[in-house]
């Protein structure tokens, strides 16, 4: 569907509309930003912002190449009006999934398949995906996609239904890595039932935390990018979680549950 490593076209885990891709604003070829921590500390942070930063997330984003595979899957997700999690995150997922050695994973926002994918690839192969989503429509390329790519049909159990219905039936603590991709206005909801779901080293992700570059600009006050920045500062603060918000795609926040 996309023509590597140029950005390309996203929506909504529930597809209510498309959006591009975040767009990093043009800066002059080098300037030199300090941030002063906490007086204590006696020492400044300096970080240097390139003008190359484009390209860079674009390579980024290339330096994994998705199969034939995953390539088709985003084809009927395009055709279905539903994008799914960017190749850079797709990588960091299965990167995730590799690390836990996640037998049990519960993805929130199934879209056609390709984060699904993306996590099947990393998980053991005995490991078992639980994806939920509302459309049954997005499930049955989600099978489509899974079926092509050879990947049993007892590793993925689907259910199509509203989240925060489907997740409290779901088994506490016995889950090692919990993905959360549909409606923002819900997340803190999905982190309530994630950290129900996780066992101690277990890892909650959160696609799409930085919404279009809106929740860096203190600005932007809709009723998602607040949501999503509440959330971040939550997981931040939060001492049973040990947090990172990576920078890759749209921004996927990740902790670690103590």
């Amino acid at each position: 569907m996309i023509p590597r490593p140029a950005p390309f076209a996203q929506t909504d885990a529930r597809c209510a509309r498309p959006y591009d891709a975040p767009q990093t604003p043009e800066v002059p070829s080098t300037r030199l930003i300090r941030s002063r921590p906490p007086a204590h500390l006696h020492v400044h942070l300096e970080v240097v912002i390139s003008g190359q930063k484009p390209a860079t997330w674009a390579y980024t984003e290339g330096f994994i190449h998705e199969d034939d595979v995953l390539e088709r899957a985003r084809a009927r997700a395009e055709e279905l009006g539903c994008v799914p999690v960017s190749p850079g995150v797709g990588a960091a997922l299965r990167l995730l999934a590799a690390a836990l050695s996640a037998r049990s994973v519960v993805e929130i926002g199934t879209g056609a398949g390709v984060s699904g994918l993306w996590l099947l690839r990393g998980m053991p192969a005995d490991g078992v995906l639980t994806t939920i989503d509302v459309e049954p429509e997005h499930q049955r390329a989600a099978r489509e996609a899974f079926g092509e790519a050879g990947i049993a049909t007892n590793r993925a159990r689907l259910i199509s239904g509203r989240a925060l219905d489907v997740l409290p039936r779901l088994t506490d603590g016995v889950y090692d890595l919990v993905l959360c991709d549909a409606a923002k206005p819900e997340y803190e909801d999905y982190l309530d039932q994630a950290l129900r779901l996780l066992r101690p080293g277990g890892v909650v992700a959160f696609d799409n935390a930085l919404w279009h570059d809106k929740v860096a600009d203190p600005a932007q006050r809709d009723e998602t990018t607040t949501a999503i920045r509440e959330l971040g500062k939550r997981v931040r603060d939060d001492e049973r979680l040990v947090p990172a918000l990576l920078p890759t795609g749209d921004g996927l926040l990740t902790a670690v549950l103590r």
